[in-house]
């Protein structure tokens, strides 16, 4: 089972640090541990076990979802500081790491005031250095999160009217997500006209598709827990002398930094292959956000392909490449792909054409 041999490497690296046992905070990384979907609950790893301190509202759940797992279950009425208070004593725990990022002061003082004879050790991603490299089933989980998304986009480019808003293609590729099975968007989808595409976070308005010439459409797909990530750009008028250029020069940045994902390269180092096309053609300044991240139970994790990570690119990473040149007052242009880092260089996971003439909607 994947999930025992990932709490087997984070009682390695819990021992590394100089802790008894972790306290695991964050949500996201119980799930990862656990394949517990549920929330308000936390997992504490020992040398030689793991308990969920969780309450009575999962129980069924738990049962369901991880039945071999050790619970502690709170009444209600019962904190969860007095929950970590008896496990923490039980287990004869000295030194606690916890989570830094996903604890707060709050709860770590009410735990030194409740177990005096405790140390708190913070620690910083432990779990989330395991989550970097994606095994087989999660490398499957997201080929599906992907399918779905491309299912949803295809069918709401093959609608797609000039009277439709931002808003309404929005909200159709969440419909068509969750008709395709599908548990929701990765992320509120970003459809953005004209120059509304200088924004690289555009929020969806009442902005109609035939008001430009082109769309940005970034979109993702839960499916259920693994998650997908694209950008295209649709043309849905003239192709300008302008778009045309700027949609060429994203392309091949794309393109070549793709071409540079392989095991021992560096993050910045496949940053820096897209920057040069760009800062090349006198679009530099305008290309002002890192060229990827890593995707899997979030849609943005670890790692980062930005200037200055000198991380070394793994087998089983899986990342987005999306270059993208913006210029106010007239729109953006984004190119976005899923990529996994393979033993001998990378596979792109994403099938969505994107030639501009691909994206020329008739």
């Amino acid at each position: 089972m994947p999930f025992v041999q990932r709490r087997e490497k984070l009682r390695r690296f819990v021992h590394r640090a100089g802790a008894d046992a972790i306290l695991v905070t964050n949500f996201v990384n119980v799930t990862y541990l656990t394949g517990f979907t549920g929330d308000d609950s936390y997992l504490l790893v020992t040398r030689d076990k793991e308990i969920l301190l969780t309450d009575g509202r999962y129980t069924v759940q738990l049962s369901e979802e991880c039945p071999n797992l050790d619970l502690e279950i709170r009444s209600p009425g019962v904190s969860i500081t007095k929950t970590i208070e008896r496990v923490t004593k039980k287990a004869k725990i000295g030194c606690l790491a916890v989570e830094a990022n996903s604890m707060t002061m709050g709860l770590a003082q009410r735990i030194e005031e409740q177990l005096p004879r405790v140390t708190l050790l913070p620690t910083d991603g432990l779990v989330e250095q395991l989550r970097v490299i994606k095994d087989r089933g999660e490398v499957e989980a997201t080929r599906w999160a992907i399918k779905v998304a491309e299912r949803a986009f295809s069918v709401v480019r093959a609608g797609l009217r000039t009277d439709q808003t931002e808003r309404e293609v929005a909200n159709l590729l969440e419909q068509q997500i969750r008709l395709f099975g599908g548990k929701c968007c990765s992320f509120p989808p970003i459809v953005a006209v004209g120059p509304r595409a200088a924004l690289p976070h555009a929020t969806p308005t009442d902005r109609l598709i035939g008001e430009a010439d082109f769309v940005l459409i970034d979109w993702g797909a839960v499916g259920p827990l693994y998650m997908s990530d694209l950008t295209r750009v649709l043309v849905t008028g003239k192709i300008s002398p302008k778009l045309r250029r700027i949609y060429r020069v994203v392309l091949k940045a794309q393109r070549r930094a793709i071409a540079a994902v392989k095991p021992g390269r560096t993050m910045q180092e496949i940053d820096a292959v897209a920057r040069k096309v760009i800062d090349k053609e006198g679009f530099g300044k305008h290309f002002d956000h890192a060229l990827g991240h890593g995707i899997g139970l979030e849609i943005h994790e670890s790692p980062r392909l930005a200037p200055g990570q000198k991380q070394l690119l793994r087998p089983g990473m899986i990342v987005t490449v999306e270059p993208g040149i913006y210029l106010p007052k007239w729109g953006g242009v984004r190119i976005e792909d899923d990529v996994l880092v393979t033993k001998s260089g990378h596979e792109v996971l994403t099938s969505v054409g994107k030639e501009l003439d691909d994206c020329v909607v008739r």
